[in-house]
């Protein structure tokens, strides 16, 4: 190849040099013609050019491969945000028996049928429930049973006087000064749950309400499935620790700190395993020591120029392996690499601090929520806020591109103002709170439109 401007025809695809103006003009009408090879001058590393590009709904049908890494059984109070592994039914009725939900008086709703202040009905109280026991008694015409809430409610009475509406007037005697209907201020046994009643379901997330019916059923242990332990590898010869003062063309390693922020909001267990020079030994050792004890394996920047080829060469030297996605025909984040070994996922990301956040948002979040057993919405960024666009903003056609945004409400409605920044500037990601997508066929937005802001 002499001096690596001239290329070479290889494996079906046609390979050539290409200078930025040449590479820029072309662009849009190579865009879905083919695979190129090519090699950037002064580059001694063949770039498999990103032509064969996947759209999102494509990578996450791929995505749906991947399934659940293992289940474990925990304490009820360990599994708040984790995955059901299991469908929970009711062994009994909930509430066992009827209850008061308030402070009162048992009786028949017919005896107060047209009470009033001015024109109580009057009752003979025979006995008092406490709380927490059982009782025997029995209501008949014209009788009521004092209780509290959460008490048991006596035979024969169909329904609970608050006290407020309930006045003593002498030893025995009450006046109800109120009308009131029946089953009022009850809760029948059974209304909450029934017995054999599904209150849970297999792989849903568990929230704190979730917990609370848990605990009323008697359960004390759950199954549930297992974290995804996931692997992060940082790659490239300008890394240095962030403890260090980086030197001219080195740039500290703050990629391993967001992942595992971003990991362990996803609900999986960060596992940071070492910076890879930028050479295929010294990657492909760090990848076999992050798979032997994770679920999944993230390469920071193993998706650039220099380490691209690396990084499917990796992937393709373990057993059964596959490069699943080659690029995303999204911006930013469109040199994204995503691929597996036996069933664990294997993902290159950019480098590029903006686009290593939106591209893991975007698809290794779902990802997680995969390998964590979740099953609902499958592909949600995070919460979608109804907003207006306060500027224009220009795209490319063929590529789905997401802006950084940051929200302020005012006058009732949400803005959004849209944080314009290259993909290395963290600082567009700390200064804005969510992005706005813009569709693949769209040229741009324009002030004023209406966007569904992506909520970090």
């Amino acid at each position: 190849m002499g001096d690596g401007r001239k290329g070479m025809a290889g494996n079906g695809h046609t390979s050539r040099v290409w200078k930025g103006e040449q590479l820029r003009s072309t662009w849009k009408d190579q865009y879905q013609h083919g695979c190129w090879s090519f090699f950037f001058e002064g580059s001694p590393l063949p770039f498999e050019a990103f032509f064969h590009v996947k759209t999102p709904d494509q990578v996450y049908s791929l995505l749906e491969r991947f399934g659940p890494v293992g289940i474990e059984e925990l304490d009820l109070g360990d599994c708040l945000q984790r995955i059901l592994a299991e469908d929970v039914f009711s062994p009994t009725d909930l509430p066992p028996f009827d209850r008061s939900t308030v402070d009162g008086y048992a009786l028949k709703a017919e005896d107060t049928f047209g009470a009033s202040e001015s024109n109580p009905a009057l009752l003979r109280v025979i006995g008092e429930v406490l709380m927490g026991n059982a009782t025997d008694l029995v209501v008949s015409h014209g009788e009521a049973v004092q209780v509290p809430t959460g008490g048991m409610i006596p035979r024969g009475a169909d329904a609970v006087l608050m006290i407020e509406h309930a006045e003593s007037i002498a030893d025995g005697v009450l006046q109800a000064k109120k009308a009131i209907s029946p089953r009022e201020n009850i809760i029948e046994q059974g209304e909450d749950i029934k017995k054999g009643e599904r209150i849970l379901s297999k792989g849903q997330r568990i929230r704190p309400q979730d917990m609370a019916a848990t605990a009323a059923l008697g359960r004390s242990r759950i199954r549930v499935y297992r974290r995804p332990r996931v692997a992060i590898v940082s790659s490239g010869d300008e890394i240095v620790d962030i403890t260090e003062e980086p030197g001219p063309g080195k740039i500290r390693d703050i990629n391993r700190y967001s992942l595992s922020g971003q990991i362990e909001r996803a609900g999986g267990v960060p596992l940071f395993v070492g910076v890879a020079r930028d050479s295929f030994e010294d990657l492909m050792s760090l990848c076999e020591k992050g798979l032997q004890g994770s679920d999944m394996l993230v390469i920071s920047g193993g998706s650039s120029v220099g380490t691209l080829d690396f990084t499917t060469r990796v992937i393709g030297s373990f057993p059964d392996s596959e490069t699943m996605v080659h690029g995303v025909s999204i911006r930013p984040g469109k040199p994204t690499v995503i691929g597996r070994t036996g069933s664990r996922p294997v993902a290159g990301l950019p480098g590029h601090p903006v686009s290593a956040m939106i591209v893991f948002d975007l698809f290794m979040r779902p990802l997680i929520w995969r390998l964590s057993g979740y099953v609902g919405d499958p592909w949600p960024l995070g919460k979608r806020v109804p907003a207006v666009l306060t500027r224009n903003v220009a795209s490319s056609p063929g590529r789905e591109e997401y802006i950084r945004v940051r929200t302020e409400e005012t006058g009732g409605r949400v803005l959004a103002h849209p944080i314009l920044g290259k993909s290395g500037s963290i600082s567009t990601m700390v200064n804005a709170n969510g992005v706005i997508r813009i569709d693949m066929d769209s040229e741009g937005l324009e002030d004023g439109s209406p966007v569904e802001v992506l909520l970090f």
